[in-house]
């Protein structure tokens, strides 16, 4: 068995460690690892080192599997299931990169592209974009489509909340902020309103974050993997160079943006 991954690095594995005494081997790109029962094949692809493309999943919180960017081929196994919403059996024959796989995800990360600003210069995430990141990552080099259909991106922001800004035009629905709301900090303030093309964030109880059931905790803005849900210190003075580990919300926000 070969591992690549080290445990001490600050690694996103992609969803939550499961714990069983029952041990599972299977084969990743040729490779094989053991892990434990219901783990995830994201997470056992992530442990041997092999990054599998994602927008939707983080180890912070279950998987979700509504993004399509984490697209996998398993022996025996129709279609392209996703590998974070994939749990491992034993025997598991795994393909991460196939030509294949690269096309899908490329067309998967087109659509999102055609709905979404292409201000990434000017963008208060540019260099902390996951959207940015997998673009990247899956080798999109150009868009065929169009901004003349139908799309979002002249939907307003939301600046009421004191602590960070809601930009509708740049959600790709992945419902981290919801699932983090909920999972996270208990909540339960964020909700997905609306169906298909309609479907955005909405926060319970009022016309905007400020009036709503929104505690200020800071989970949506940690786990969102755009700039939807931005600390607006970012906003105003750039990217943080450290974080720094609170439970106090709002010394949460000062400590994001500390000088040293």
């Amino acid at each position: 068995m070969i591992t690549i991954f080290d445990p001490s690095t600050d690694i996103d594995l992609g969803t939550p460690a499961r714990e069983s005494t029952v041990q599972v081997s299977l084969t990743i790109d040729g490779r094989e690892i053991s892990v434990a029962s219901g783990t995830s094949v994201m997470r056992a692809a992530a442990l041997l080192g092999t990054t599998i493309p994602k927008l939707c999943a983080t180890d912070s919180l279950e998987a979700f599997g509504s993004c399509r960017m984490c697209l996998v081929e398993i022996d025996g196994m129709r279609g392209y299931p996703a590998s974070c919403t994939t749990p491992v059996t034993e025997g598991m024959v795994v393909r991460t990169q196939t030509s294949k796989l690269a096309t899908l995800r490329r067309n998967v990360m087109e659509l999102y592209i055609s709905d979404h600003p292409l201000d990434c210069l000017t963008c208060s995430a540019n260099g902390n974009c996951e959207l940015q990141t997998v673009a990247g990552q899956v080798g999109l080099r150009e868009v065929r489509y169009g901004y003349e259909g139908a799309n979002h991106l002249d939907e307003a922001k939301d600046v009421s909340n004191p602590y960070f800004d809601y930009d509708p035009s740049k959600c790709i629905v992945c419902s981290r902020c919801v699932r983090a709301c909920e999972e996270i900090q208990g909540t339960f303030a964020l909700t997905i309103s609306g169906r298909g093309f309609d479907s955005r964030v909405e926060a319970a109880g009022g016309d905007n974050f400020l009036d709503s059931e929104c505690v200020s905790c800071g989970a949506c803005v940690q786990a969102c993997p755009t700039a939807t849900l931005i600390d607006k210190s970012v906003v105003e003075i750039g990217q943080p160079e450290r974080s720094v580990i609170t439970t106090s919300p709002t010394a949460a926000w000062v400590a994001r943006s500390a000088p040293r």
